[in-house]
This record gives C-alpha cells, sequence and structure tokens, in this order.
C-alpha cells in the first residue's frame, strides 16, 4: 500500500465514526489506536492527541496542528454523512473537507520529517472542540507544551498560506427605558433607545487598513423586547456580531462601541482574536521560495487561540465546509501530503 493509500484509507476510516464537537470520544479512541499501531508516541489529553516520534513534547518548538471534530451534518445530504464514499476521484463525508483530509496529510507529513531524522522539535496534536471554539480543545492542551514558538494550522485553503485572520467577539446590548402605557404614551421606550445606538453601530467607520484582512464588521444578528402590545418595554436586549483584524483588536473595537452607544455591552468572550504573520518572520521565505500565495482568511480556526505566530493551510477549499456532501479530491491529498513536507523541511531547515 503506498503513503497516499495509506492515508485515504485512514480517512475513510477515521469519517465513519461520528465526531460532532464536545463528542469525539470513538474518534479519538481509534485514532489514538491507529497511531500507536504505527510506532508513534500518543498521549491523549481529554480527547486531544498529542503525538510525537518519540521526542518530548514538552520541549517542542514547531506545532502540527488539525481537528477532529465536525459541525452536525445540515439538510441536503444524499448519502449517508457517516458512510463515506471514494468514488469518482473523490471521498464523499461529513468532515472530509473540514478538516479530516488536513488531519491525515499532516500525519503523513509527520511520519515524513520522522523518518528524515527532523522531528526532534515537532510536536502533532490533533484537537477536538475545534468547530465551538470550546475550552477543552486546543487551549487545554497548550500548557503542556510550553516551548512553542510557531504552528502549522491544517484547515481546507487550497493549500495556500493563510498569515492572517480575522477574530470574533460577541456582544449581548441592553438598551433601557421607563416602562407605561402605550395608550397613554409613557415612559421611555426602550426600543428606540436601541434603534438610535443600532444606527451608530451601523454607520462606524475605520480608517486604519489592514494588509491582509478586511475592515471591522459589526452586525446586529439578534433582537428582543416587550411583553404585550400595550406596554412601553423598558428593557430591549439586542446581540451584536463583531469581527475584528490585526489593527483593530476585540478589546479596542469593544472601547469604540462603548463611546458611542448608551445601551450596556457585555462581551461573551474575548479570547477569539485576529492574528497576523509578523512580515519579517521565517515562515515568509519559505513562502516565497515555494512560490505560495499567502492571504487573509475571514474565517476562523484554532489559529484564534494560539498566542504565538502561526499559518493556516490545507487540502481542500473553505467554501466546502459544513455543506451537505462535502467532499475532498484525492489528487488534493496527494499534493498537500508532498506540499506540506516541502514547507516543513524549508521551514526547520531555515531556509
Amino acid at each position: 500500500m503506498t503513503v497516499l493509500e495509506k492515508h485515504i484509507d485512514l480517512l475513510v476510516q477515521t469519517l465513519a465514526i461520528p465526531a460532532m464537537s464536545r463528542n469525539e470520544e470513538t474518534r479519538a479512541a481509534f485514532l489514538e489506536h491507529w497511531l500507536g499501531k504505527q510506532g508513534f508516541t500518543v498521549t491523549r489529553h481529554r480527547n486531544n492527541l498529542v503525538i510525537t516520534g518519540g521526542n518530548d513534547p514538552a520541549k517542542a518548538t514547531l506545532l502540527l496542528n488539525s481537528h477532529m471534530d465536525t459541525v452536525a451534518p445540515v439538510a441536503g445530504w444524499t448519502t449517508d454523512p457517516y458512510l463515506p464514499v471514494n468514488g469518482n476521484g473523490r471521498i464523499t463525508g461529513l468532515g472530509s473537507n473540514d478538516a479530516g483530509a488536513s488531519v491525515v496529510c499532516l500525519i503523513a507529513a509527520y511520519r515524513h520529517l520522522v523518518e528524515k531524522g527532523m522531528a526532534d522539535q515537532v510536536v502533532l496534536v490533533i484537537s477536538t472542540e475545534e468547530e465551538v471554539s470550546g475550552t477543552h480543545g486546543i487551549t487545554s492542551v497548550l500548557p503542556l507544551l510550553p516551548g512553542l514558538e510557531f504552528a502549522v494550522v491544517g484547515e481546507p485553503t487550497g493549500m495556500q498560506p493563510a498569515v492572517a485572520e480575522r477574530g470574533l467577539m460577541v456582544l449581548d446590548a441592553a438598551a433601557s427605558g421607563i416602562s407605561g402605557h402605550a395608550a397613554r404614551e409613557e415612559g421611555e421606550n426602550a426600543i428606540y433607545h436601541a434603534i438610535d445606538d443600532i444606527q451608530k453601530i451601523r454607520g462606524l467607520k475605520f480608517n486604519e487598513y489592514s494588509d491582509w484582512l478586511w475592515d471591522p464588521s459589526v452586525s446586529v444578528t439578534m433582537i428582543q423586547a416587550g411583553t404585550g402590545h400595550n406596554v412601553v418595554p423598558d428593557t430591549c436586549e439586542f446581540v451584536i456580531d463583531v469581527r475584528s483584524n490585526d489593527k483593530y483588536t476585540n478589546e479596542r473595537l469593544l472601547e469604540i462601541m462603548k463611546a458611542e452607544c448608551a445601551s450596556h455591552l457585555v462581551p461573551r468572550s474575548m479570547r477569539l482574536r485576529s492574528s497576523s504573520l509578523p512580515r519579517e518572520h521565517p515562515a515568509f521565505r519559505v513562502i516565497e521560495t515555494l512560490g505560495m500565495q499567502p492571504f487573509g482568511s475571514p474565517t476562523l480556526s484554532d489559529m484564534a487561540l494560539l498566542n504565538f505566530p502561526a499559518v493556516k493551510i490545507g487540502p481542500g477549499d473553505s467554501a466546502r465546509s459544513h455543506t451537505a456532501n462535502e467532499y475532498i479530491f484525492i489528487s488534493e491529498i496527494e499534493e498537500a501530503i508532498d506540499r506540506y513536507a516541502a514547507f516543513l523541511e524549508l521551514l526547520i531547515n531555515g531556509t
């Protein structure tokens, strides 16, 4: 069996095991067993797998990472999402594109490094809860790997490097008023106060521009108020989806919005941060050497949870993620195994 055939077979077996976020136990157990049989040293933390070729993962400086979990299948599948189909040059199955193919290609590339004696400071982590940005995913593993300096995060990017990524902050907003009888036009209508603030939010302008990413976006996506048709509401609650970039952090955007709005704004979390690879980082030389096209990504990944430089790259197309009849081409897997190996060799050798 060739390297390609072996890892295609691994992908098909993996996809047949349901692994929605926070329910990855069975898939994690299968991968742990398979990797152990291949001679890797595997340590399991919750359902995250830390994999080495026998080296001490605490001394690793380079992280290879992708995730085993998936979203729930959407409507529209014409096949069973958990019965992967290998035919016509593609593998169709839930999580095949996002990010099963990245997982198996990184495993193949890591084996290549081990066989070449280049993996002493490299660790591979197959993580969980990526699709929900859960606290028991990659962030629970990072304290065990204190020496990390750079990461390659496997996600579908067409094997082009995403060197920057937008962040996310969700705000719960509440506008206050005074209740009263609608017939007598008493009180202060909290809905009207909310509308005033929403208009201000819509009018926000940003005059600092990222080299890679879109301007920040601020969108009101949910709103709720009122207890009856004849009662002027004293509270109007709404939700704001905020997408940050490397020029405007989550914290900075929150302060800008607080200065503009009378409504009370409370972030659910500030942890999903925008990132941008510094121009002087050696990875840019590797990208240039290989003729890759760096870009900024609008989608989130575990890269948002890393506190050191990283690049996001993997087989497949982001547009296929979370769709019915999700698939990955065999040719994309073959290219990715070779491309990962070349990228990592150059990165480790300091080229």
